[in-house]
């Protein structure tokens, strides 16, 4: 029976163990504030058991008289008169109940600054480790659901830490110390009061696993709803261009109903789980006090014992009542914890390996041995890529959509790992470098660079978080962006709307080369950097681009082979191979790929210029 209540005990609690060890570190910084609260959890509960005592002595040596003679383990008060006693009783009701509330108030402050310490440093490390994880992982997790793992679901765990686990330790304590007083005082009463463990424990343990699947469930859903709520709002443009309010509110109509209902069985099964208890201990009073009365009436015990006892049961039914509801609030943050754990015991595909050093201050030569990769194994998008780039030269990476350009770039960023093969800057292996190290001497820019809702000073400050105002100037300057700067209304403290949105496309991308420029380093990338800019943007960005490239090994990714015939370089990339390669003239007399695309697309700009012409006229 011992072993089977274990067991039904850790079914009421389930994965909570797992949870501790893996926070014990967190719990170890409070160790000092949880100990001091616990002393004070201690005093509360032994003032709480003191509290039907007094009442008891004024039942056996004052209302009852005849029982005086008959009790005799306090021949002390024998002395003090009814009068005197009522009043020390009264008095000590008073400094019983007032002790009692300034140790709950240390109690539970102090727990529930500990648990806020705890969760706040768990908060901030899922945080951190969100950020961290491959790409790989993004890609395959929705944001929404990340995002109510960092706040929601450690909002219930931090809710039911102070409002059940530290009520349960407390009221669970409670009632051990009132069943050995309840012994003590006769155990034929103590057995009929605790027979409804065995019931109880069986009972809550069953609903319990039941609660924790529905609310896990209900959880995940939520993810869902998160993630289709951000994706709709920050795609609301398009949304409102394709008029698909209708059919988004549907499906969002559709998700939330079957949330609801998975809430609503929840709170059924928690509803139907405190009743329950409700219903065994109004049983289990009955049952005492019928068989109470007879032992007082056989002078077997005295009416304040008996007193002591309902006490202790009254006392005990809130707990107990409480104790299912309890539970059921740790069963939906256990399944919240599973969440969060989840994350936390992911492993990053892309981390620093165990010898991992600081990376040099890097020439820039930059070559590819080898290189194959895919997703997966079975499906590579790059296959056997060599090439070698000299401190300082630009090379272009052209062809048709999907082909592996932009992977490529990633793999020298470090974004994956090749399946086979090595990437190598000046010689080394970059995988012997620390990422970071490896990233901060890369600057990238974009097609859509993402800028932040912060100030333009902050945004071009990221490149480089040690970037001097003179460093943010120049960068701004160097990349055609401290004209338009200026004449905004708060200059360089201008506050952006979430991705820029509050300026236009060409200004979002001088502030975006800024900020690879600031950070000065010897790579830049360049992923079709002026795609769906207008001529005179697209003008003042190819300016900024050629002063950030200058002397510095460029990677460009562009479809525009007008914008790249300069290069000392240039790969057509074809089915994840360097199908061609060398410069423009080369190529072109190469006659092949590359050279019919450039065809094409200088007939076709000279087409669209003969239309605007003709159009003015």
């Amino acid at each position: 029976m011992a072993s089977k209540n274990v067991q039904n005990a850790k079914n009421t609690l389930p994965g909570i163990n797992r949870i501790l060890r893996r926070f014990s570190p967190q719990i170890k910084q409070q160790k000092s504030l949880i100990i001091t609260s616990f002393v004070a959890l201690i005093a509360e509960i032994f003032l709480h058991l003191l509290e039907p005592w007094p009442l008891k002595f004024i039942f056996d040596y004052i209302l009852v008289p005849n029982f005086k003679n008959k009790v005799s383990e306090f021949p002390f008060l024998s002395g003090i008169s009814p009068f005197n006693l009522v009043t020390i009783l009264a008095i000590a009701l008073v400094c019983i109940a007032a002790l009692r509330a300034f140790s709950a108030y240390f109690s539970v402050y102090g727990m529930s600054l500990a648990a806020s310490n705890i969760l706040t440093e768990i908060r901030s490390e899922l945080y951190s480790h969100i950020q961290n994880l491959s790409l790989s992982f993004h890609y395959k997790n929705k944001s929404g659901d990340l995002i109510t793992r960092v706040t929601s679901d450690i909002g219930k765990l931090r809710e039911a830490t102070v409002m059940a686990i530290l009520p349960l330790i407390a009221n669970s304590l409670t009632i051990i110390c009132m069943i050995v007083i309840m012994f003590w005082l006769h155990w034929e009463l103590a057995i009929i009061a605790v027979a409804i463990f065995p019931l109880f424990i069986l009972f809550t343990g069953r609903l319990t696993k039941e609660i924790r699947t529905v609310v896990k469930s209900q959880r995940h859903r939520e993810g869902i709803i998160a993630d289709s709520t951000a994706e709709s709002i920050g795609a609301i443009k398009i949304v409102h261009a394709l008029s698909l309010q209708e059919m988004l509110e549907n499906a969002f109509a559709n998700q939330n109903r079957e949330s609801l209902k998975e809430s609503a069985k929840a709170q059924k099964l928690s509803a139907g789980l405190e009743r329950a208890v409700e219903l065994m201990v109004g049983t289990a009073t009955a049952l005492v006090l019928w068989r109470g009365v007879h032992l007082v009436m056989g002078n077997h015990i005295t009416p304040g014992d008996l007193l002591v006892f309902v006490n202790y049961f009254r006392i005990a039914f809130k707990p107990m009542r409480l104790l299912a509801k309890y539970v059921g609030q740790i069963a939906k943050a256990t399944a919240s914890g599973d969440r969060i754990l989840d994350i936390l015991d992911t492993v990053p595909d892309i981390c620093d390996s165990r010898w991992a050093k600081e990376a040099p201050q890097f020439h820039g030569e930059v070559e590819f041995k080898n290189v194959s990769f895919g997703y997966d194994s079975q499906h590579p998008i790059l296959k056997e890529i060599n090439f070698t780039i000299h401190p300082g030269e630009r090379v272009a990476l052209v062809g048709a959509s999907g082909e592996g350009k932009s992977t490529l770039t990633s793999l020298l960023l470090r974004l994956y790992d090749p399946i086979t093969g090595g990437v190598y800057i000046d010689g080394k292996d970059i995988r012997e470098y620390k990422l970071q190290s490896l990233r901060r001497q890369i600057s990238v820019v974009l097609q859509d660079s993402i800028l932040f809702a912060t100030n333009i000073r902050d945004n071009i400050a990221y490149g480089d978080l040690n970037a001097s105002e003179r460093d943010i100037l120049a960068a701004a300057k160097l990349a055609n962006a401290h004209d338009f700067i200026m004449k905004l209304p708060q200059g360089y403290d201008t506050i952006l709307g979430e991705r820029g949105a509050t300026i236009s496309g060409g200004q979002r991308q001088r502030i975006a080369i800024a900020r690879a420029a600031v950070r000065q380093s010897p790579i830049v990338i360049l992923d079709e950097a002026t795609t769906g800019l207008d001529g005179e943007n697209e003008h003042i960005v190819n300016e900024a681009l050629d002063r950030l490239t200058g002397g510095r090994t460029t990677f460009i990714v562009s479809h525009n082979l007008s914008a790249i015939k300069d290069c000392d370089a240039i790969f057509y990339i074809e089915a994840g191979k360097i199908a061609e390669s060398g410069n423009h003239n080369q190529l072109m007399k190469l006659g092949g790929r590359y050279a019919a695309m450039y065809i094409l697309e200088t007939a076709i700009d000279s087409q669209s210029a003969n239309s605007n012409l003709i159009g003015k006229f």
